[in-house]
């Protein structure tokens, strides 16, 4: 027997999807399709010791990096006197200093890192009239 539409016989091939189950499929698709979409943040923040300096400049980026990169990022914090091999591989001059190594390109921040709009700014999350 030959399926015909309306017999109640789907052709060979050709699956009927019924019920709710494709809509909690699609969804579960779509949030790991979003999930993709978002690159994972690579930062190094380095750092002179324990100085109040060095916390406020932490203090800040971890903030910055909660608020914008939430879940999709890693920050590590490089202090120069600990780690003199890795600030001299790095070119690192001035501290603190924010390298943004992946994604690419790499950026570098320089100076207080309390300016947060400057920041924002130059990673191409607000513009210069404070809008996202």
């Amino acid at each position: 027997m030959i399926p015909q539409p309306g017999n109640g016989h789907a052709p060979t091939g050709i699956v009927k999807i019924q019920g709710t189950g494709v809509e909690e499929t699609l969804r579960e698709f779509e949030a790991l399709v979003a999930g993709l979409a978002k690159p994972k943040y690579l930062f190094r923040l380095y750092v002179s010791g324990t100085s109040s300096r060095s916390a406020l400049a932490i203090a800040n980026v971890r903030a910055i990096c909660d608020k914008y990169f939430a879940g999709h990022y890693d920050l590590e914090v490089i202090d120069i006197y600990q780690q003199p091999a890795a600030t001299k591989a790095a070119q690192v001059v001035a501290v603190p200093t924010l390298i943004k190594e992946l994604p690419f390109p790499p950026q570098r921040f320089v100076g207080d890192m309390s300016k947060t709009e400057r920041i924002l700014i130059g990673l191409n999350l607000e513009n210069k009239d404070g809008v996202q």
